[in-house]
């Protein structure tokens, strides 16, 4: 198990069909300890009826749009379980008509509610864990984006940018992060059926092309990013940093 003795945080917990649900299983399955965090605390119970599975987890409350929140959560699982080797953003949200409308039409207000929550929460993160020193030597830190961030993918829209946004930010954090020994690469997943998922106007098209397409022929699930995810967070990946790996069963790779 390569996650042994290791302990992780899985920020951005919403359900069963989470791409975070599917890391957290893989961490479990590795050895990892896990500690997770949702959105209020009053989802906490909700979410709990889920990580239970998960033997001695524990759920902690954390709004990513909020640094006192932020710092709040980071404090508490300090104080609570020391150092952690890994923590995975898994946090994205854009406005609903900002996904079914033209991007032209993204009101100023929705472009940075996207980008603030689903990029700069990542930079937040980053820093303030930095800050309270809850990062274990050779920590790694691990986020999540799509190939929208490369390419216009219709219905994705400003969720595209915010998600270009993070992946860019990846590469600057990855080179302040490295100064302390810590990592932070970024997986980039092909579609998969989520709650968020939901928004993106015909997504079960997207699906369909991707099953069509890919080198593989078959969508991804969120079982094969979670074990993506738990290899970035050991010690196997401590030479990459900076990288956005794709996990998309290649169709990120084949001319379309």
């Amino acid at each position: 198990m390569i996650l042994t003795g290791k302990k992780v945080v899985i920020m951005g917990i919403r359900n069963k069909w989470s791409i975070a649900w599917g890391a957290a299983q893989s961490a479990h399955e590795q050895g990892a300890e896990v500690i997770f965090t949702c959105s209020s605390i009053e989802k906490i119970e909700k979410i709990k009826e889920l990580t239970d599975e998960i033997p001695n987890s524990t759920v902690y409350a954390c709004n990513m749009s909020s640094d006192e929140s932020i710092q709040k959560c980071l404090e508490q699982i300090k104080a609570e379980h020391g150092k952690v080797d890994g923590i995975l953003h898994a946090i994205a949200h854009a406005n609903t008509e900002d996904l079914r409308n033209d991007f032209i039409l993204t009101s100023r207000e929705g472009y940075a509610h996207a980008c603030d929550v689903s990029a700069y929460s990542l930079v937040a993160v980053a820093r303030i864990a930095r800050e309270l020193e809850l990062l274990n030597t050779g920590a790694s830190i691990v986020s999540y984006s799509y190939y929208g961030a490369e390419k216009a993918i219709e219905g994705y829209n400003v969720m595209g940018v915010a998600k270009a946004a993070l992946e860019s930010g990846i590469r600057y954090l990855a080179k302040d992060l490295g100064k302390d020994g810590y990592r932070i690469n970024g997986i980039s997943a092909g579609p998969i059926k989520t709650l968020s998922a939901k928004g993106i106007k015909d997504f079960n098209t997207i699906l369909d092309i991707v099953e069509e397409k890919a080198a593989l022929h078959q969508n991804v699930t969120p079982k094969q990013v979670g074990d993506a995810t738990s290899f970035l967070f050991s010690d196997l990946s401590s030479g990459i940093t900076g990288e956005i790996i794709h996990v998309d069963n290649g169709f990120s790779i084949v001319g379309v």
